[in-house]
């Protein structure tokens, strides 16, 4: 693990790329399914020579296979919300400290150092489920803020507390916990950013992003919604500081893939299914095609547009028989 602390150290697109292709190799040679993956569709890892021509493994694998390549038994196995009773995704963590280091590094990249801040979360789900990461990713990064908390249905006692909380504050939640909060009590947060993470969990309807956020920054007399891109699947998360433009830490890239032929990728600037490159998933796979779909830009930002229709049996049925 730690000959891989180097990620922390990338301030280049060169030293990106190389060290992309250096764990890209690594884990064709370790991480048992993807190199499986990769032998199915006939790639010669040594012939990967680009960012581009690196095979991304189906996210839908995480579900069916044990996808770790790390020394020993992990430290902890992550699972997905397993919303309308889908098979949860399992994502095996060699080491809590490396996760801890890398979602603290990617915080305080777009915020500034977590002692500043008070974190309140709302997240319901999340926190009446075992293995949630976004939970233990909150939790500790509340305990390093020192102030802040979790909160169930307790409207009435987080808006008293955010009140009362002098430092400011960031109000993070799970979509449909903050659309009821925002319906019940339209409470006005004064020095406080309020940031979304996931969709309404089958609890409400979805909408269109910038109505759901309309509904939200009148609700709460705030200039812009905030969100949180992340799954189990990752060890680190994009942040979005308004309109839903996402950006990643230096040691994670967003590509698109054509929809109608996942091993060709998009240049910058256009539409499609989302690629994702997380340099800090060492002891699992780096390299994931996921099931949402989107835009890249040509500073590297992305945002998320919504899920592929079918995607669960699309780009999976290589290993899945």
């Amino acid at each position: 693990m730690k000959e891989w602390d180097k990620i922390f150290g990338i301030d280049s697109e060169e030293s990106f790329v190389t060290t992309a292709l250096e764990l890209f190799r690594s884990q064709a040679r370790e991480c048992a399914p993807y190199r499986q993956y990769i032998e199915l569709l006939g790639i010669d890892p040594d012939s990967v020579k680009s960012v581009e021509e690196i095979p991304f493994l189906p996210i839908e694998l995480f579900k069916t296979h044990h996808i770790y390549c790390g020394e020993g038994e992990p430290e902890k196995v992550f699972t997905s919300s397993n919303t309308g009773g889908t098979t949860p995704s399992r994502h095996p963590m060699q080491s809590l400290a490396h996760y801890e280091r890398t979602f603290t590094a990617a915080f305080e990249a777009f915020y500034g150092a977590a002692e500043q801040w008070s974190i309140y979360g709302l997240l319901p789900n999340y926190l009446q489920r075992e293995g949630s990461s976004l939970v233990y990713m909150v939790d500790r990064l509340i305990a390093r803020c020192g102030s802040g908390g979790f909160y169930l249905d307790e409207y009435e006692k987080l808006i008293a507390d955010i009140e009362a909380d002098p430092k400011p504050k960031i109000l993070l939640g799970v979509s449909y916990a903050l659309w009821d909060l925002a319906e019940q009590y339209a409470p006005k947060l004064k020095n406080t950013i309020v940031m979304e993470t996931g969709g309404m969990k089958g609890q409400r309807e979805e909408l269109p992003k910038a109505e759901f956020h309309h509904i939200l920054t009148t609700a709460f007399g705030v200039e812009k919604i905030h969100s949180e891109y992340g799954m189990a699947e990752l060890t680190s998360q994009g942040y979005s500081a308004g309109d839903g433009i996402f950006r990643t830490p230096e040691w994670m890239r967003v590509m698109v893939r054509d929809v109608n032929n996942p091993l060709r990728s998009l240049p910058r600037g256009s539409r499609g299914a989302i690629n994702i490159i997380d340099l800090a998933n060492t002891s699992s796979c780096a390299f994931i095609a996921t099931q949402d779909m989107g835009a890249t830009y040509a500073d590297g930002s992305f945002r998320i547009d919504g899920r592929i229709t079918g995607a669960d049996i699309r780009g999976c049925n290589l290993l899945v028989q």
